[in-house]
C-alpha cells in the first residue's frame, strides 16, 4: 500500500503518532485548530491541512486517522460535545467529503456503542470503517503503541503496513467487526483501573505500617522477577524517583476519564459482575471528597504513562 496518510488530532498520543509515522517513511497530511502542534510535526516533515476540505485533494484511495477526544465536558456556556462526531458528521465532515472506497480510522477512546452507531453512518456513505483501540501513553505512542483493532478483516489485512509501522513488535490484533477495537480498549481501562488500585491499597498499607519500609526499595524489588512485576509498578518507581515517596506535590484526587466507568455500565448491562473494577471506579469518585495516600499513588502512575494531570492545585 503507499503509504500516505491524512491525520486529524494532534494531542498528546496523535502527536507522537504522527512522529512515529514520519520515521517509517510516511507521508502525513495533519489538521489540528492548535497551531502550535501543527508547527511542530510541520518541521518534522508533516505536510498541513489548513481545512478538512483539504482531504478532497488527496489522492485515492485516501486513507484518514481520526484522533481526537470521545467527549470535551460544557465549560464557558459551551454545552458538553462529541469532538469525534463533529469531525465525522458536522458541516464539512469527513463524511461530505471522503468518497466510496476511503478509509476513515478512529484511533481514539471512543465509547463502543458511539462506535457501533458511527460505523453505520459512516459505512452507509461506502466510506470503510475501522475503530483502534490505543494503549500505551503517549510514550507508546512515540515508540510503539499497542492497537485493538475493529473492522473488515480484509480491510485490517489491507492495512497491515501501517499497523506494523505504528505498534510495537507483536502488539496489534484484529479483535473482530467494528466496535470490537474500542470495546476490548474499554475492558483493558477497567482492568487496569483495578490493577491500578490493588497496587495503591497495597503501598498504602506500607506506607502507614509500624515497619515503614523505604517504598521506593519495594517498588524497585517488586520490578525483578516478583509475580506483581508490571509496567504499572515501574511507573510508580518512576513517581517516587521524581516526587519522594511522600509524594508532597502529588493530588489525593484522582481523575478518572470515562472508561472505567463504561466498563461498569457495560457490565450492568450484562447482567455480570465486576467488584474490583466497579470498587476502583467508585474510589476515584470519592477521592473528590477524601483524598487520600493510596490517591496519591494512583494519581502519580496515571500522570507517568499517560500524562494526566496529577499535581496539587
Amino acid at each position: 500500500m503507499k503509504k500516505e496518510i491524512a491525520y486529524i488530532g494532534l494531542g498528546k498520543m496523535g502527536k507522537n503518532m504522527v512522529l512515529r509515522l514520519l520515521e517509517h517513511g510516511w507521508r502525513v497530511h495533519v489538521f489540528d485548530t492548535d497551531q502550535t502542534a501543527v508547527r511542530e510535526v510541520v518541521k518534522m516533515g508533516a505536510r498541513h491541512l489548513a481545512s478538512l476540505q483539504e482531504i478532497s485533494r488527496l489522492p485515492k484511495p485516501r486513507l484518514v486517522w481520526v484522533m481526537v477526544p470521545a467527549f470535551v465536558p460544557a465549560s464557558a456556556g459551551k454545552p458538553a460535545g462529541k469532538p469525534v462526531d463533529d469531525v465525522l458528521f458536522g458541516r464539512s465532515g469527513l463524511t461530505s467529503i471522503l468518497k466510496k472506497g476511503d478509509v476513515v480510522i478512529d484511533g481514539g477512546n471512543s465509547f463502543f456503542e458511539d462506535t457501533l452507531r458511527r460505523a453505520k453512518k459512516v459505512q452507509a456513505k461506502k466510506i470503510e470503517f475501522m475503530d483502534i483501540g490505543t494503549s500505551g501513553g503517549p510514550r507508546g505512542a512515540r515508540n510503539g503503541a499497542c492497537l485493538m483493532i475493529g473492522g473488515d478483516k480484509k480491510l485490517f489485512i489491507r492495512l497491515k503496513p501501517l499497523f506494523e509501522d505504528l505498534a510495537a513488535p507483536h502488539a496489534y490484533a484484529h479483535c473482530g467487526k467494528a466496535g470490537s477495537g474500542h470495546f476490548v480498549k474499554m475492558i483493558h481501562n477497567g482492568i487496569e483501573y483495578g490493577m491500578m488500585q490493588a497496587i495503591a491499597e497495597g503501598f498504602n498499607l506500607m506506607k502507614h505500617s509500624s515497619f515503614k519500609p523505604n517504598l521506593k526499595a519495594v517498588a524497585e524489588l517488586y520490578n525483578h522477577k516478583s509475580v506483581v512485576e508490571s509496567r504499572l509498578i515501574g511507573w510508580l518507581k518512576e513517581g517516587f524517583d521524581i516526587y519522594g515517596e511522600n509524594l508532597q506535590a502529588i493530588s489525593g484526587t484522582v481523575g478518572a476519564t470515562g472508561e472505567g466507568e463504561w466498563t461498569v455500565k457495560t457490565a450492568k448491562k450484562m447482567k455480570l459482575p465486576v467488584p474490583i473494577i466497579e470498587g476502583s471506579y467508585i474510589f476515584r469518585l470519592q477521592s473528590k471528597k477524601n483524598p487520600s495516600y493510596a490517591g496519591k499513588v494512583l494519581s502519580v502512575m496515571r500522570h507517568q504513562f499517560g500524562g494526566h494531570e496529577a499535581k496539587r492545585k
